[in-house]
């Protein structure tokens, strides 16, 4: 996977009782729309939680990162054809 760790803009749904859903992220000024969220764990920063999303738009493989404390996210990594 290529490391990219770069700040992005996502579209998640926060729902109670019910774990952070990415269902789209900006990058490389398009719109990827996550199409599966192939796998999703949780890490410690210090004393932040991050949250870990290996997702899928259909062709490419992703890491997105979210950071609770700060709530903001991240691309992780990029792995290209992953999925196609």
């Amino acid at each position: 996977m290529q490391r990219i760790n770069i700040p992005i803009r996502v579209g998640a749904i926060f729902a109670p009782g019910r774990p952070v859903q990415p269902v789209w992220f900006d990058w490389q000024k398009k719109q990827h729309r996550v199409q599966t969220i192939t796998y999703r764990w949780q890490a410690r920063r210090g004393e932040v939680d991050t949250l870990h999303f290996a997702v899928s738009d259909g062709q490419d493989l992703f890491e997105l990162i979210y950071d609770t404390e700060r709530r903001d996210w991240t691309l992780a990594g990029v792995e290209p054809g992953a999925q196609g």
